[in-house]
């Protein structure tokens, strides 16, 4: 007998008859012996339908009332949920963050999870009951209702996952598993079998919309196994594990893009110790988040510096950052939303020599250039121009073999 944590996302539960379906799902695996938690987002459509109304009366709504507004979505869920399990003969208790006491900190809308008493959830599993979680919300200190942020009901499910000290934690979503790159874009992708947290991590961070960057960061910290998989058919899907040597093995297991990014160059700065740090020092207190960042070697005493932020953050980041630049001394801000960060992951770049060589070689062959780059351990990146996404996607993703199972040869790295 296992214990078994399975989430379902807002399109799985998007209508009665797919509430049905989930709850046929989790009674077949109760009835084969397994204690069964059950994590539910709101059904599609409905978080942004709440949140649509509070913008309606305010331009600019309270974070706490927009988080009391939101969880809403997910209540309503968990109850229809026990409610159609019970309807079909099985035992259920549904269960909101609150009296789970998903404890967080207060920072609504975004809210970080600090401790999770499972008590009342493992009382109701001895007493033979299916329990119905509501994902996404939290409560803080004062009582108030909190929200996780977007893509929140992962995170519950792999942090309840973890205080139950659970054998799986199952994310069922509209899509199979895990796959090699965008198949929207490149029909060849595949989808794996088996990739590491750390990898899952990269390609999370990176653009791949699967699994939320937090949910995989504690599945990694207390080694809880997931299991991506959809809930319209029994296919396996993708199992996210800890490092072996076979996954080790696999030079680069995935290509990710994202869009959502945007170059700023600020051109001209004194060409100082310490003004590198001045510069990202009065960027950083001002919350803006920064990725990649590059410092060209300066000329009669001025240099050049270029970063890239989050696209979404660009128009709010820039009066802050056209300040700070004239405070330093610079000549010109220049800015770039017409850009894609590409980028290859894999365990195996540990171990193997030319890895960013030949991706490079590979947009070279393809008359893209390269505007800056990034590595890190087992990832490296390259920012270039939007209308090359596509082209490059499927350039690498051939390149590099991606579209054969692990075990087949693939052309090695040059150099």
């Amino acid at each position: 007998m296992a214990l078994v944590v399975q989430k379902f996302g807002g399109t799985s539960v998007g209508s009665l008859d797919r509430i049905r379906n989930v709850a046929k799902r989790c009674l077949e695996s109760h009835r084969k012996g397994d204690d069964v938690v059950v994590i539910v987002s709101a059904m599609s459509g409905e978080t942004n339908r709440l949140l649509g109304l509070a913008h309606e009366l305010a331009q600019v709504p309270s974070a706490r009332e927009m988080d009391a507004l939101a969880a809403t979505g997910e209540q309503v869920t968990a109850a229809l949920m026990a409610i159609a399990i019970q309807e079909l003969g099985g035992k259920a208790r549904s269960f909101l963050g609150h009296q789970v006491r998903v404890l967080t900190d207060n920072a609504f809308t975004k809210a970080r999870i600090k401790t999770i008493d499972a008590s009342k959830v493992i009382s109701a599993l001895k007493e033979g009951h299916i329990a119905v979680v509501a994902g996404f919300q939290g409560v803080d200190e004062q009582g108030n209702i909190t929200t996780l942020g977007r893509g929140g009901s992962d995170t519950s499910a792999v942090a309840v996952a973890a205080a139950l000290n659970a054998d799986a934690c199952e994310i069922y979503t509209d899509v199979d598993g895990v796959y090699t790159t965008d198949p929207n874009i490149c029909p060849s992708a595949r989808k794996i079998g088996r990739i590491s947290y750390e990898e899952m991590l990269e390609l999370a961070s990176l653009g791949a919309k699967v699994l939320q960057i937090r949910s995989v960061e504690i599945a990694m910290k207390y080694q809880v196994p997931l299991h991506v998989r959809t809930s319209f058919s029994d296919a396996p899907g993708t199992w996210v594990v800890g490092e072996d040597a076979a996954l080790e093995q696999v030079v680069v297991a995935g290509v990710a893009y994202d869009k959502n990014e945007a170059r700023v160059h600020i051109q001209g700065v004194d060409d100082r110790p310490g003004v590198v740090a001045d510069l990202f020092g009065q960027i950083s207190e001002r919350n803006i988040s920064v990725d990649m960042i590059i410092q060209n070697v300066g000329q009669n005493a001025r240099a050049d510096v270029t970063f890239t932020l989050a696209k979404s953050d660009l128009a709010r980041a820039k009066p802050d950052i056209e300040a700070i630049a004239k405070g330093l001394g610079s000549q010109a801000v220049r800015y770039d939303e017409d850009i894609v960060k590409l980028s290859i992951v894999g365990l195996g770049m540990r171990s193997h020599a030319g890895v960013a060589a030949k991706m490079f070689r590979i947009l070279a062959a393809e008359g893209i250039n390269i505007q800056a780059i990034s590595t890190s351990e087992i990832k490296v990146s390259c920012i270039v121009a939007s209308k090359y996404t596509e082209l490059a996607v499927r350039a690498l993703h051939e390149g590099f073999g991606l579209s054969k199972e692990p075990g087949a040869k693939e052309p090695p790295p040059e150099g």
